[in-house]
């Protein structure tokens, strides 16, 4: 739950911080768990979640965008990812914090938690458009960084 935590909120003390207080959380409201979902993953929802509330208080705010505002982009290889075989994972890690905030976010929550575009509404409060064009925009931006990488543009 800390590496989570770490991915969102990039402070170890806050990160540990965050990790109590959704402990606290989980198991004061234990009662609610209905185990349709492993502990872990409800937890781990805790987690997050927290982790949002701490960047929202932090005034990093995630920018909301209804879905009149977006063009929705319809991207039917959502799930390649594929990159050139001489990235590697430091070099996407570090092109997905340099992303701006909405887009980061949202591929956090797909590519690495492994959430889908309901769970991530839910979890974001935008709707389920707004996380698959985000995703679609965030996925562009990362393969961009990651060519200008590769080209010798960017170290």
């Amino acid at each position: 739950m800390l590496i989570v935590a770490l991915r969102f909120v990039k402070d170890t003390m806050e990160a540990e911080d965050v990790v109590q207080e959704a402990f606290i959380n989980a198991f004061s409201k234990l009662e609610h768990f209905k185990a349709e979902v492993s502990f872990g993953a409800w937890l781990k929802r805790i987690v997050i979640n927290k982790c949002i509330d701490v960047l929202k208080s932090k005034k990093q705010r995630i920018v909301e965008l209804e879905a009149y505002h977006l063009n929705v982009i319809e991207d039917n290889n959502e799930d390649d990812w594929t990159v050139e075989d001489d990235i590697t994972v430091e070099d996407v890690k570090r092109a997905i914090e340099i992303l701006p905030d909405k887009y980061k976010f949202v591929v956090l929550l797909y590519l690495i938690e492994g959430y889908d575009h309901k769970e991530i509404a839910e979890i974001l409060n935008i709707s389920e458009i707004a996380s698959r064009t985000q995703l679609s925009r965030g996925k562009q931006k990362l393969k961009n960084a990651l060519k200008l990488k590769k080209n010798g543009t960017r170290s």
